[in-house]
């Protein structure tokens, strides 16, 4: 049986509006002629014409946010108390056969920005599909932000999932949840207006601190998720190993046992 991956992860980049101002990651690139100095000084008397070509090794040096690019958000993000007042999970605490799992794609590309999806939404997109949610499900939304990760508006972009959503997963025995979206709820110049209009504080990361009354984690700013079916395939997520961190860069792919 051949397998098929599909490539669920952007690239980490200082050079696009992957995130709002003053959050992005800087990369600083240290190319082979650069280098050279850093291995000279290990060796005593090495000079670089004693280097193949004259060339070093190749380092990046990052400056960035454990929420920047392709990661999975902990429980402890969310709150730091889950499960009934339960400590959080920190990412290096959570388990790992949440990671590996059957996918599930909900697509909502045609809800508009700042949109909050609903449980109704989830139930009826999943009737829609012909699936029915299983424990340790992985499930993706595949919403109109996908299409414009790295332009100046893709921040603003996309629906959110909302609170009753998010527990109308988590009820089913749903971990671990993905969006394409910077963040797993409405983007916040929306829900900055309807705060604005209602003073409702309830409103504001709604999804997320879903969090606080059953342990999950999502992974936000996914890519490529218009090339899969609603289910038939499944989800590696491995989260970076950071001690006691909030988040971790992952490389989230789909796998087709075709």
């Amino acid at each position: 049986m051949a397998r098929r991956i599909v490539d669920l992860s952007v690239s980490l980049r200082a050079d696009i509006a992957s995130d709002p101002p003053g959050t992005t990651p800087s990369i600083t690139y240290i190319d082979h002629k650069a280098s050279v100095q850093q291995i000279l000084q290990f060796f005593p008397g090495l000079t670089r014409d004693d280097l193949p070509g004259g060339d070093g090794w190749a380092v990046e040096m990052l400056a960035c946010s454990t929420h920047n690019g392709t990661h999975l958000d902990a429980p402890y993000h969310f709150h730091s108390t889950t499960d009934g007042g339960k400590p959080a999970w920190t990412i290096d605490e959570m388990p790992l056969e949440w990671c590996l799992q059957r996918g599930v794609k909900l697509d909502f590309r045609h809800f508009p920005d700042g949109y909050v999806a609903s449980a109704a939404d989830v139930d009826a997109e999943l009737k829609r599909a012909g699936v029915t949610l299983q424990p340790l499900d992985i499930v993706v939304v595949n919403t109109a932000a996908g299409a414009r990760y790295g332009e100046p508006d893709y921040v603003g972009r996309g629906c959110g999932m909302g609170r009753e959503a998010t527990l109308y997963l988590t009820e089913r025995g749903v971990r671990i949840t993905g969006t394409d979206a910077w963040s797993w709820d409405a983007p916040f110049i929306h829900t900055a207006k309807k705060y604005a209009e209602t003073h409702d504080a309830g409103l504001i990361w709604e999804g997320h601190r879903a969090g606080m009354v059953r342990a999950y984690g999502h992974i936000e700013k996914l890519t490529n998720l218009d090339q899969l079916p609603a289910t038939g395939f499944q989800i590696s997520c491995f989260p970076f190993k950071i001690h006691k961190a909030s988040a971790g860069f992952c490389r989230a792919v789909a796998i087709f046992e075709d």
